[in-house]
């Protein structure tokens, strides 16, 4: 039989321990055990390995052989290993260290990678992976257990999660700065329906929203609007004056600071929503997202930066 197969940690901890002491009776003190146990367990390991690991020096002391100290050597370097990865352990049941996967919708790119980056430097040893797409992605990969959070606008039916407010989410329409409703009076009701929209895709929260004010705003009157697949396409295409949008705020904030963008000021305007960070409720969350989560919910307003997107909404 291969000494791979045979040999165990028990016996490596005898023989490190009869080097260590020079003696049986030493050894056998130091690890709790009897002498004749750690005689047998060197024993056995002697046998399996078909040659000598130990010779006795002149003073009595045992010394190890060379295939002796080829052992030990391999038990120091498995030993250390060992000891990391129950380091490891500790850290994650406390939860210190691990892995976590945190869906965003594609709206929440935009102050997401500061979570991120601002967690990692005071827990280096949790790993956050970020994961960006539209709702019906985010959804669908959380009920496939893709995630371990998600942070989105409007928690899901399905699958059933646990979810928490985090913040306010408002939702504002934006046109080109130079745009006659942009001019700072509210726009009438009628004025907002002429226009073309420019639109997420079908699946997108920012799309439900907006399908639902203007079927609002107009009591189903018909309005036009081209569909574009990203918040940035729909940001270019407003400020080129193809159309107006109600956009998430958060998406946007850059733009109007610089005067790329305005607004268009209207009643039931914005649209204050929330902004949740979720779980499956049938799941347990293990202590490396549990720190995540808890540490999304403490700093939501700052991370969401609530107050600076207030101060630009009340200009």
């Amino acid at each position: 039989m291969s000494l791979l197969n045979t040999i165990t940690f028990k016996q490596l901890r005898a023989l490190s321990a009869v080097v260590k002491t020079g003696s049986i009776s030493s050894s056998a003190d130091l690890l709790g055990l009897t002498p004749p146990a750690v005689h047998t367990q060197l024993k056995v390991l002697e046998e399996n390995a078909g040659c000598p690991l130990l010779n006795r020096s002149r003073g009595g002391h045992f010394e190890a052989t060379a295939a002796g100290r080829a052992l030990l050597d391999a038990f120091d370097v498995s030993l250390s290993a060992l000891t990391r990865a129950a380091d490891g352990i500790e850290a994650m049941k406390k939860g210190l260290a691990g892995r976590v996967v945190l869906g965003v919708v594609s709206t929440g790119k935009y102050f997401a990678p500061s979570i991120v980056a601002r967690f990692r430097k005071d827990f280096p040893d949790i790993e956050v992976v970020l994961q960006v797409g539209n709702r019906d992605r985010t959804i669908a990969d959380l009920e496939a257990g893709k995630l371990d959070l998600a942070i989105m606008g409007r928690p899901p039916r399905r699958p059933e999660v646990t979810a928490f407010n985090i913040g306010d989410h408002p939702h504002v329409l934006i046109a080109s700065p130079d745009h006659p409703l942009a001019q700072g009076a509210p726009a009438a009701p009628e004025s907002i329906l002429a226009e073309h929209f420019i639109m997420r895709e079908p699946g997108s929260g920012t799309r439900i929203l907006s399908m639902r004010f203007l079927d609002q705003l107009g009591e189903g009157l018909p309005f036009t609007f081209t569909e574009m697949e990203s918040n940035e396409s729909i940001k270019q295409a407003v400020i080129a004056g193809l159309g107006i949008a109600l956009i998430s705020a958060h998406t946007v904030v850059e733009e109007l600071k610089s005067g790329r963008l305005a607004l268009i000021r209207a009643e039931r305007l914005p649209i204050v929503r929330h902004w949740f960070v979720l779980h499956r409720a049938d799941l347990t969350p293990p202590p490396a997202v549990e720190r995540v989560l808890d540490y999304i919910l403490k700093n939501g307003e700052d991370l969401l930066a609530e107050r600076e997107i207030s101060e630009l909404l009340a200009r």
